[in-house]
C-alpha cells in the first residue's frame, strides 16, 4: 500500500457553459419537444434514454484525477439538469422574495411559483390535493414529522410498530425515541432466503395490537421493491396506519399514492435531480387535519394571542418560518424535467441497465452481491451493494475515484442493523440513474477488475 500514490482532485469542464436565465414558459415548451423527441429515438433504438440525457447535465462532463467522471452514487443524490440550475438563478435573480408576506410583484410572484412546486409534487405522486403535500427540509424531517405529531398523539404502551431490518436509520430512529417516549414496541421483519425482506413474516406479524407499519417501497442496500399495496391492504385490515419511504422509488418510476392508498409517503428532493435541502411528507388530508404542529413560529398560525395561538389548516400547520422557497420551485423544476421524458420510460430504461450492471458484477471474481437475483418475477432497482473477498469497501472506492474517476459510495448505507444481519459492517454501492449508460457500466467494471487485481497484488 505504501506505493499508492493519491492524487488530489481536478475538474477541467469539458462541456460549454450553463445559459443564464429562461422563463417558465419556455421550459414547458422544452420539456414538450424533449418528451417528444426522446420518444422518437428510444422507439427507433438508435441511442439509449442515458445517451440522449446526459448532456442536460452539465457536472458528467469532466474528468477527476485525470480520468473521464463515471457517476454512480445516485442512490445518496442524483445530479442536476440545466433546467433546475436554470430554475435557481432565475428565482433569485429575478423574483427572490418571502412568500404568503408581500403584496407587492416579487413576493406575489415567488408565492405563485412555490404554490405551484405544491401543485407538480401533488401531480407526480397522484395526490387527491396539493394540500396533502407538506413541504420539509427532508425525508428524514418528513419522517420526524409523523413521528412526532402523529406518533406521539396516537401511540399508547404496548402499540406495536412493524418496520423490516433493510430501513434506513431515518425511518428507524425516530420511532425508537417515540417508542420510548410512548411505551410503543418496536417489531421488525427480517430477510427472507433471497435476501428481501420477508413479506409473508410481515403478514403475519401483523395484528390488532399493530398501529403503525413502516416500510420502504425500494431497499437502498438490497435493490428489492416491495409490494406496497398488499402491506397497506393488510394493516389497514386491523386498523393500522402506513408510512412509506419512497426515496429510492420516486425518483425511478411510477408512484401512485392513490393506487398505494399508504396513508403515508416521504421524498427527497435530491435524489430527484432536485436542490438538496427539501424534501416532502405526503399525507391523507384527514390524518394530517387531526395533526398537532411540529414546530411552531410564522407561517404555521391562523392567530396569536398572548394565552394561546390557533394554527392553519395543512400543509402550512406544519411548514413553520420561511421554507425554502428556491429549493421548492427546484424541485419544481425537476419534476417537469422527469415529467418531461416520462416516469415509465426512466423505469423501463432502468431495469434494462439494472440487469445489465447485476450481470457485469457477477463476472468479478470472489464477489458477493447482496439482495434478490433478477429474473421474470424478480425485478431489482438499479443498484448493486456488494463486497469482495479480502478488499475493505472503502479501499475499493478509494481506488475506483483516485485512479479511474468513478464514483460509488462504500459504508453502511445509512443501513447498519442490515450490514449486522448481512454479517458485513460495510459494502460498496454502485447506483444508476437514467442519465447513466451501458458505456458506465463497462467502464466501472474495467476499473474494479483493474482495483481487485492492484490489492491482489500484494497478496
Amino acid at each position: 500500500m505504501e506505493g499508492l500514490v493519491v492524487k488530489l482532485p481536478s475538474f477541467p469542464f469539458l462541456s460549454p457553459n450553463i445559459s443564464s436565465s429562461s422563463s417558465s414558459s419556455t421550459f414547458r415548451l422544452g420539456f414538450r419537444r424533449l418528451s417528444a423527441s426522446i420518444s422518437a429515438a428510444v422507439k427507433e433504438g438508435s441511442v439509449s434514454l442515458g445517451q440522449l440525457t446526459r448532456p442536460d447535465f452539465p457536472i458528467l462532463h469532466q474528468e477527476v484525477n485525470g480520468s473521464k467522471l463515471v457517476y454512480l452514487d445516485n442512490a445518496a443524490t442524483s445530479q442536476k439538469p440545466t433546467a433546475v440550475l436554470k430554475s435557481l438563478q432565475n428565482y433569485y435573480e429575478a423574483y427572490n422574495s418571502n412568500v404568503h408576506r408581500g403584496i407587492h410583484y416579487l413576493s406575489a410572484k415567488a408565492t405563485d411559483e412555490y404554490e405551484l412546486a405544491w401543485k407538480k409534487v401533488a401531480a407526480f405522486i397522484n395526490a387527491s390535493d396539493s394540500a396533502e403535500i407538506v413541504f420539509t427540509r427532508n425525508a428524514t424531517e418528513a419522517i420526524n414529522l409523523v413521528a412526532y405529531s402523529w406518533g406521539l398523539s396516537n401511540l399508547k404502551p404496548r402499540d406495536e410498530i412493524i418496520l423490516t431490518i433493510a430501513e434506513h436509520h431515518s425511518a428507524i430512529v425516530p420511532w425508537q425515541i417515540v417508542a420510548q417516549k410512548t411505551g410503543a414496541i418496536l417489531k421488525f421483519v427480517s430477510l427472507d432466503e433471497n435476501e428481501v425482506p420477508d413479506v409473508e413474516k410481515l403478514r403475519e406479524m401483523i395484528s390488532t395490537s399493530t398501529k403503525l407499519v413502516v416500510v420502504h417501497h425500494v431497499s437502498n442496500v438490497l435493490g428489492s421493491v416491495l409490494p406496497i399495496e398488499d402491506i397497506v391492504i393488510w394493516a389497514h385490515a386491523v386498523g393500522a396506519k402506513v408510512l412509506v419511504d419512497a426515496c429510492q422509488s420516486v425518483p425511478h418510476m411510477v408512484v401512485d399514492v392513490q393506487g398505494l392508498d399508504a396513508d403515508f409517503l416521504v421524498a427527497s428532493s435530491h435524489k430527484m435531480c432536485g436542490p438538496t435541502g427539501i424534501g416532502f411528507l405526503f399525507g391523507k388530508s384527514n390524518l394530517l387535519l387531526t395533526m398537532p404542529p411540529f414546530l411552531g413560529g410564522g407561517e404555521m398560525i391562523s392567530d396569536v394571542f398572548l394565552d394561546h395561538s390557533t394554527y392553519a389548516e395543512p400543509p402550512s400547520r406544519f411548514e413553520a418560518g420561511t421554507p425554502a422557497i428556491g429549493e421548492a420551485i427546484g424541485l419544481g423544476a425537476a419534476i417537469d424535467y422527469l415529467s418531461g421524458i416520462g416516469m415509465q420510460k426512466i423505469h423501463d430504461y432502468e431495469m434494462e441497465l439494472a440487469n445489465y450492471l447485476y450481470e457485469k458484477l457477477c463476472s468479478v471474481a470472489n464477489i458477493r452481491i447482496y439482495g434478490p437475483k433478477p429474473s421474470d418475477d424478480v425485478h431489482r432497482a438499479a443498484l448493486c451493494s456488494f463486497n469482495i473477498e479480502n478488499i475493505h469497501p472503502t479501499d475499493i472506492a478509494t481506488f475506483l475515484d483516485q485512479q479511474h474517476g468513478v464514483a460509488i459510495r462504500s459504508g453502511h448505507h445509512c443501513a447498519q442493523p442490515l450490514h449486522h444481519h448481512l454479517g458485513v459492517n460495510a459494502s460498496a454501492r454502485a447506483s444508476l440513474h437514467f442519465y447513466n449508460t451501458e458505456e458506465d457500466v463497462d467502464n466501472f467494471i474495467q476499473s474494479l477488475n483493474d482495483t481487485v487485481s492492484f490489492f491482489n497484488s500484494f497478496k
